[in-house]
């Protein structure tokens, strides 16, 4: 039997996943996705998109009455736009996971029944934050409810429990510290962004290589752009004015030998560097993220930047070092841009990001269960 192929692209394979359920219907095939980067000045500061072509056969029941959008029906949201889709678009070893990840989705007909703590484990939620969210007091309460609103109710019951600690004092000297191809520059230069466009402050940034002289990359450029004074240690490393900030970029962690630290531990002690921020790259294993925390922790690390979330699947692994792990976040790399692309307010995007419904969903019918039981996995 053959199909029509339809191509429109969006920014995250959430949103793809909304658009090929609501309008193409639970008989449609993704073939392709990949990633489209940002040209020209947009490289710089836009995220990533993902463009999608999926496929309806002609004659099932959804595909008979489907027809392209017409251009007011596609106004503010994602246009579907036919496709002749050739031999490679199916194929990509992408296209084939894709597929079954999004057919996993939108397929309800025999979607199996699933509880509450189910649906957590399969979105991340270690044993440790399931023990959390039971001894929280709301966790009957919670068993209790229809799953969609069970889901709602989880989401503010971690809020509540991220509210209850003690509020971070702003960054003031600050070192971004972490192991090479965590992305510890990049995320110094988002949160530089952050600072001087959306916050108006002001300081300069201080570079110190010791024995270990590496490429700053953009750096120097950013902080050109954004009118921040830049500097090779030795440099003043104390605030030029009241209320300005001083960030050093440092050579990046050893995991595998402590006394190559020396030089960096020996810096941020003679300095007085009390805030430290430790650069994780979320992509990476288990076991490489708990050596490289637990690294940090070592050295005195105040805060945690979890980067490359672009790449990652499953949040959920995130509650055990955000919620319990002892050091205060400071923001979510989501894209691979100097700017932008960061999630500052952390909770709430790690509870959108792991539960399905979020706080806005509270009034959703009973009967989407199933279908957001099978979103979260």
């Amino acid at each position: 039997m053959s199909a029509t192929c339809y191509k429109f692209t969006v920014n995250n394979a959430h949103e793809a996943a909304e658009v090929i359920r609501e309008r193409l219907g639970e008989n449609a095939r993704v073939l392709s996705v990949r990633t489209v980067e940002p040209t020209g000045l947009r490289g710089l500061f836009g995220a990533p998109k993902i463009e999608v072509i999926a496929a309806v056969e002609d004659g099932s029941s959804v595909g008979a009455e489907l027809a392209p959008p017409s251009a007011d029906a596609d106004q503010g949201r994602s246009k579907l736009r036919p496709y002749s889709a050739t031999s490679d678009d199916v194929a990509s070893p992408l296209a084939a996971n894709a597929s079954t990840r999004v057919d996993a989705r939108i397929s309800r007909r025999a979607a199996p029944s699933m509880d509450l703590p189910t649906l957590l484990r399969r979105s991340g939620f270690s044993e440790a934050i399931m023990a959390r969210l039971r001894q929280s007091g709301d966790w009957a309460k919670l068993e209790a409810l229809p799953l969609h609103r069970a889901l709602v109710e989880t989401s503010r019951t971690l809020q509540r429990l991220a509210e209850a600690r003690p509020a971070p004092a702003p960054l003031t000297r600050a070192a971004f510290i972490g192991q090479a191809g965590t992305g510890r520059t990049t995320a110094l230069c988002k949160w530089l962004g952050t600072e001087v466009a959306r916050r108006a402050r002001v300081g300069h940034v201080v570079v110190a290589e010791f024995d270990q002289p590496v490429s700053r990359g953009s750096l120097p450029v950013l902080c050109e752009a954004l009118g921040v004074p830049f500097a090779h240690f030795p440099a003043s490393t104390q605030p030029a004015a009241p209320g300005a900030f001083v960030y050093f970029d440092l050579p990046p962690l050893s995991l595998r030998d402590p006394a190559a630290n020396a030089s960096l531990v020996e810096f941020l002690e003679r300095e007085k560097i009390e805030q430290r921020v430790l650069v994780l790259n979320a992509a990476y294993g288990s076991a490489a993220l708990r050596a490289g925390y637990a690294r940090g922790r070592e050295i005195g690390a105040t805060h945690v930047v979890f980067t490359h979330l672009d790449e990652v699947a499953q949040w959920g692994v995130l509650w055990d070092y955000l919620l319990d792990g002892g050091l205060e976040p400071l923001f979510l790399a989501t894209g691979p841009s100097l700017t932008g692309a960061c999630e500052e307010e952390v909770f709430a995007a790690l509870a959108r990001r792991t539960l399905p419904l979020g706080l806005d969903d509270a009034d959703a019918p009973a009967s989407a269960d199933a279908n957001n039981a099978e979103d979260a996995a």
